[in-house]
């Protein structure tokens, strides 16, 4: 049993033109055989011409498999060959029950009883018999091995589209990934290098600055850069853990920039905030405070962190109208545009806008109950 049901999965498989060439090589040699011995009453020329005529017609089997099994009707008639029948029948037994099935039932049974009527000169019950159960097993066969044919098909393309899904999810897994790297190194980097550009800009507009004081700036330049790279180094290990163990010191990156020679004045702290709140948090006061350095250079920045039942965590970097020109007038909003992501993730909202004194407001608000388990921006 395990032997018929591989070879007739392997049959079931195979390319349809491979499976019409062996069709008619197996028919032309049963019009051998028939020839041969013959078969039928008939003359030996007849035999064989009908059953030439047969075998040719089963190669459009698959396109025309009515008209096939009615010309081996014929030919089963004048020659004794089933063939072609059996073949017709069977290649059209996969058609849904109807009209062309019906005609099939009909082309069978009509054949095999005017075989028996050529053969013995009579019909019978015996042959009717025989002519239906003949022509119902033909047809239940070739229904199911176009069934398992099809079923067959079906299964390969889901597989084939189920890998092309997975394919196009790991793609855009990978995109999402490389996007979050930016973001992480735009919110590092920005916050550094704007450091670094401020304690430059310092000793440029002081050259006569006393030593002292450049050696300070200068190694400020040189720790900035150091924490940059270790920041760097800290993303990638982020990505690769899945976490951060290390929690973010608010006050201290406030520090950072007022040594820089900036006036920002903090309220609140992240201490007893969630660490991915308090991430979300850090990153904000980052991104306000390099904004303020570029678009209001010079102006007081004011940094507030709050937290209510009702409001949840809101983190507000407020700055004063600047009196110089912008350090960079213009961005690309990457920094922002990646925030707001960020907080969206773990259910928070950012806003950017003007205040009523005339200078900028950039405020996010967080849930009061995010879990370390929602960082999935930090």
């Amino acid at each position: 049993m395990v032997t018929y049901r591989n070879a007739l999965r392997r049959v079931l498989t195979w390319d349809p033109h491979a499976i019409s060439a062996a069709s008619v090589a197996f028919c032309l040699l049963l019009t051998v055989l028939a020839v041969k011995t013959p078969w039928a009453p008939l003359p030996r020329v007849v035999i064989a011409a009908a059953g030439l005529v047969a075998t040719g017609a089963v190669w459009f089997r698959d396109r025309w498999p009515t008209a096939v099994a009615a010309i081996g009707a014929g030919a089963y008639v004048l020659s004794g060959n089933p063939g072609p029948l059996l073949i017709g029948l069977f290649s059209g037994a996969g058609t849904r029950l109807g009209a062309r099935f019906a005609k099939l039932a009909v082309i069978g049974v009509a054949g095999f009883l005017a075989q028996q009527w050529v053969d013995s000169g009579r019909f019978s019950t015996d042959a009717l018999v025989s002519a239906l159960a003949a022509t119902a097993v033909v047809l239940v066969t070739g229904g199911y091995a176009a069934t398992r044919r099809e079923l067959t098909r079906s299964l390969r393309e889901r597989a084939e589209r189920a890998e092309a899904e997975q394919h196009l999810r790991d793609e855009q897994a990978k995109a999402a990934e490389r996007g979050r790297i930016a973001r992480e190194m735009h919110d590092v980097l920005a916050h550094k290098v704007t450091l670094i550009s401020l304690h430059a800009g310092g000793l440029e507009v002081n050259p006569g600055a006393e030593p002292v004081r450049i050696e300070r700036e200068a190694a400020l330049i040189r720790t900035t850069a150091q924490e940059a790279l270790e920041e760097l180094r800290k993303i990638v290990g982020v990505l690769r853990a899945g976490h951060d163990d290390k929690f973010p010191d608010l006050r201290r990156l406030v520090e950072s920039w007022a040594s820089a020679g900036n006036a920002v004045t903090l309220h609140g702290d992240l201490d007893t905030l969630p660490v991915a709140t308090a991430r979300a948090a850090y990153r904000l006061v980052q991104e306000g405070l390099t904004n303020a350095y570029k678009h209001a250079f010079g102006a007081p920045v004011t940094v507030s962190v709050t937290r209510s039942p009702q409001d949840g965590v809101t983190i507000t970097v407020t700055n004063e109208p600047s009196l110089r020109s912008a350090a960079h007038p213009s961005g690309a909003r990457a920094g922002l545009v990646g925030l707001a992501e960020r907080f969206r993730l773990i259910g928070g909202t950012v806003r950017s806008a003007p205040d009523d004194a005339g200078g900028w407001r950039l405020e996010g608000r967080l849930p009061g109950d995010t879990h370390d388990q929602n960082a999935a921006g930090g």
